[in-house]
């Protein structure tokens, strides 16, 4: 009798696990299928990306009135960059359903993949900029680092193009997989740089002595943000590989809304918004001696 009394407990516990799981399922599929909880959705996405865009633009006008006296500087321009690509993530959002039946196809490509490249422009500016000071606090000369910064920014966006133009003229499957694995590619390139040069600059303010004005906060913001950034875009990396090859995983539809929200939020929305939080404090008025002009 209690062999069989447990052989039915095990079998209601099966039944009752099947059916939750059941229910999770459905309640997934009704969500993604449903056009009215994709545009919320969407639309919840384009809030949170217009929320951050209006903090960078924010403080960036902080900034200037801070000190006007400079013209654009790593700074100013990481938060400008800031505000462009979550502002143009909002838009892309709001109209997210129109995107997604424009032609030619190659248009929606351009439309949601733009904000990706000018997202890792962003923050490869961050990683020069630690670069920058890593290397001038070992005495050693930094003419390299801004052309090497702009000569992989330009070779992203060309082979990014050609790939575009390639996709045009003969839209098949496997240039959208070559076009993720380099977006893939790409990421992981950045999680490294943040890897390399964010440990290198921590590792080096740790030696600095214990009463140095300001050590602590600056060790926290470089351990913080190099600690979001790398797993950031090691994620996006991550994902970017399985949308390759995994059509569940593809963010590039309509009707994978909450994967849309989850990736968005992890990979771009969450990061800046920590990063700018992190990075909140003004410039001081004078003996700005951190400051480098873009030029």
């Amino acid at each position: 009798m209690r062999i069989g009394g447990a052989e039915i407990m095990m079998t209601s516990s099966s039944a009752v696990e099947a059916l939750n799981l059941k229910e999770a399922s459905s309640w997934w599929s009704d969500v993604n299928e449903s056009p009215i909880w994709q545009d919320r959705i969407f639309h919840a996405l384009a809030v949170l990306y217009g929320i951050v865009s209006i903090v960078a633009v924010i403080q960036l006008v902080r900034i200037q009135f801070r000190v006007p006296e400079y013209g654009w500087t790593t700074q100013k321009v990481f938060h400008f960059l800031n505000f462009v690509v979550n502002g143009v993530r909002a838009v892309v959002f709001v109209f997210r359903r129109d995107v997604q039946f424009m032609h030619p196809e190659i248009l929606q490509h351009i439309l949601l993949d733009i904000p990706s490249l000018a997202f890792f422009t962003t923050y490869a500016l961050l990683v020069l900029f630690w670069a920058e000071i890593y290397y001038q606090a070992r005495a050693v000369s930094t003419d390299g680092l801004r052309p090497g910064f702009f000569t992989i920014n330009a070779v992203v966006y060309v082979v990014q193009i050609a790939l575009w133009l390639v996709l045009w003229w003969k839209p098949v499957r496997v240039m959208v997989i070559l076009s993720k694995m380099f977006f893939a590619g790409a990421s992981l390139f950045a999680a490294l740089g943040f890897l390399l040069y964010g440990g290198r600059l921590f590792l080096m303010l740790q030696r600095f002595p214990v009463e140095s004005k300001g050590r602590r906060k600056k060790l926290q913001e470089v351990g913080y943000v190099t600690t979001i950034c790398f797993t950031c875009f090691l994620i996006r990396c991550i994902m970017m590989c399985f949308a390759a090859f995994e059509e569940g995983a593809n963010l590039d539809v309509l009707d994978h809304p909450i994967l849309n929200f989850i990736y968005y939020l992890l990979v771009e929305i969450l990061p800046s918004s920590l990063v700018l939080f992190i990075l909140r404090k003004l410039p001081p008025k004078r003996g700005i001696t951190q400051y480098h002009q873009i030029r």
